[in-house]
């Protein structure tokens, strides 16, 4: 759903929703919608919505899951939204855990980072920070970056951050049941190089054989973890 041009104002900033589950979506929606200084310019399941609605009409800020319609990834989207309209900020809202995907949403290009557990009043501040030209991250992520930057500390504990972004999406797409011929579409590759993924991810992760590495990946899109 796009906006139409008569709907916006000027003294509104304009926020485009890229999400793949519809409630969310619409109560994402509802909650900016309220706002007197926001309006919802669009909303969106898939990468390829997503550049198109920012080309036909940019917004000043974009709210994208990691997890998109049809296999698609958020962190490629912020990537391409990086190169093609740097202008243009991004603020991830997202189920993953922070401590696996926040850094590495921040690298890609995002503003910042948080929960789909604070669907709530810490949108909006994310949101208005985001917009004001800062970057929006949790005390505790602030905390470890701080650290890390300060004294070399490791961010995370978890194996995931040893990943690779294409890595990571990989092990995403194996753990939503997805075979290597799915996959290898999905990410516009060759079923030979999904398989020396599968091999660097047992490598990584230590699972020896397909089905442990299966139930490790499933476990991940179902709770974050992977023990």
């Amino acid at each position: 759903m796009l906006l139409n041009p008569g709907e916006r104002t000027m003294w509104k900033k304009a926020v485009l929703i890229v999400e793949d589950h519809p409630l969310t979506r619409r109560g994402l929606a509802a909650l900016i919608a309220d706002e007197h200084d926001l309006v919802v310019c669009g909303e969106v399941a898939t990468r390829r919505d997503a550049l198109r609605a920012v080309a036909q009409r940019p917004p000043d800020l974009v709210i994208v899951d990691l997890v998109l319609e049809g296999g698609d990834d958020g962190l490629d989207l912020i990537k391409a939204l990086k190169i093609q309209h740097p202008t243009i900020p991004s603020l991830v809202l997202s189920m993953h855990p922070e401590a696996v995907y926040a850094e590495r949403a921040l690298r890609a290009g995002a503003h910042g980072y948080l929960n789909k557990q604070q669907l709530d009043e810490t949108v909006l501040a994310a949101t208005r920070r985001v917009l004001d030209g800062r970057i929006y991250v949790s005390e505790a992520l602030g905390m470890t970056l701080a650290a890390h930057l300060v004294g070399g500390a490791k961010s995370s504990l978890s194996p995931l951050v040893a990943l690779s972004d294409r890595e990571l999406q990989v092990f995403r797409l194996i753990g939503e049941g997805r075979r290597t011929r799915e996959i290898a579409q999905i990410l516009h590759l060759s079923p030979k190089t999904i398989e020396s993924y599968r091999e660097h991810l047992k490598q990584k992760l230590g699972p020896h054989t397909a089905t442990e590495l299966l139930r490790r990946a499933a476990r991940f899109v179902e709770t974050g973890e992977i023990w």
